[in-house]
Order: C-alpha cells, then structure tokens, then sequence
C-alpha cells in the first residue's frame, strides 16, 4: 500500500498540476475576454457620451442660428419697410422711381415673410434647390460679390497706402506757410 500511496500521490499530484496549467490558461483567456469585453463597452460608453454631446452642440448652434434667421427676417423686414417709405417720399418728384422702388420692397417684404417661418436647415435645403436650378445666377452673383469685395478692399488698402506716404512726406519736409516760409522748425533765423 505504500507503494500504491506515492503513486497516488504522484497521481493526483501530476492531475492537479495538468488541471492548474489547464485551468490557468483557461484562467488568463477568461481574463483576456473580460478585459477585452470591458474595454469594448468602454469605448462604446465614450463613443456614445461624444454623440451625446456632438449632438447637444449641434441642438444648440442650431437653436441659436435659427433665432438669427429670426432677427434677419426682422431686418429684412424693417429694410422693405424703409423702402416703402422711400418710395412714398419719390412719389412726388419721380413717381416712375417710387414704382420701382415699391415693388422692390414688395419682393424683399414677401422673402423676409418667407423667412419667418423656416429653420436653418429648412433655409439650406431652399438655398442648395435654388442652386441646383439656377446655377448661373447663383455663380454671377458670387463673382459680382468677390468683385465688390475686392474693390473695396484694393480701395482701402489704397486710401490706407496714400495717407502713409503723405504723412512721411509731411514729416520729411516740415509745413510751410503761404509766404513759402518753413514753419515747425525750432531754428531761429532772426528778423
């Protein structure tokens, strides 16, 4: 029995080992899954939390912008509603004038009525219709901005250009007077 004992001992003792080194690799694979398993839902929580709050920016800028297409349609109100009165003070000197001017009023009251009742994405879907069906137009009225913007700003940086040089050349060469004498010097010169 004693012989019977080691190798039972040995027996269960080689078992047990075979089983920790299986149950150990079974172990650490588990442990991989949970590891893995979390780092999934991690991810997702982040994903989901970054949705959450691209999308609340994204209520938000749009709740703002359609309160400023509010204001604007006001603006563009007002704007027709002075055209209307500057057509009334045209009827008597050029009542031809005021015709014009009064049915532009009419058109820019009618858009800014049209506006009122969109929202921002609402506005954009008219725009890009817009687009797709007067190309030309559109791309006209982009070129004659661009050009509008770019004379005005070669008019500036020209108007900005003169004044620097007529200030250097005033520096330079001091005032003089109608009688051809040079004033805001300190030099005395006598009598």
């Amino acid at each position: 029995m004693n012989s019977q004992f080691p190798r039972d001992s040995q027996g269960r003792s080689d078992e047990m080992n075979s089983g920790r080194s299986g149950g150990t690799g079974s172990t650490a694979s588990d442990a991989v899954s949970m590891l893995s398993n979390a780092a999934q839902q991690a991810t997702a929580k982040v994903k989901q939390s970054a949705s959450d709050a691209t999308s609340s920016v994204t209520h938000h800028v749009k709740d703002l912008l359609n309160g400023q297409v509010e204001s604007g349609a006001d603006m563009v109100g007002h704007f027709a509603s002075s055209a209307k009165r500057a057509a009334e003070d045209l009827e008597r000197n050029a009542p031809q004038l005021a015709g014009v001017v009064r049915g532009v009023a009419d058109r820019i009251e009618g858009f800014a009525d049209d506006m009122r009742g969109q929202s921002v994405d609402e506005l954009m879907r008219t725009a890009s219709d817009f687009t797709r069906r007067q190309p030309a137009l559109v791309f006209g009225l982009a070129a004659l901005g661009g050009f509008f913007v770019f004379r005005t700003l070669k008019a500036g940086s020209d108007a900005a250009s003169s004044y620097q040089e007529s200030s250097r050349s005033q520096e330079g060469s001091g005032y003089r007077s109608a009688g051809g004498r040079q004033q805001g010097t300190s030099q005395y010169h006598g009598i």
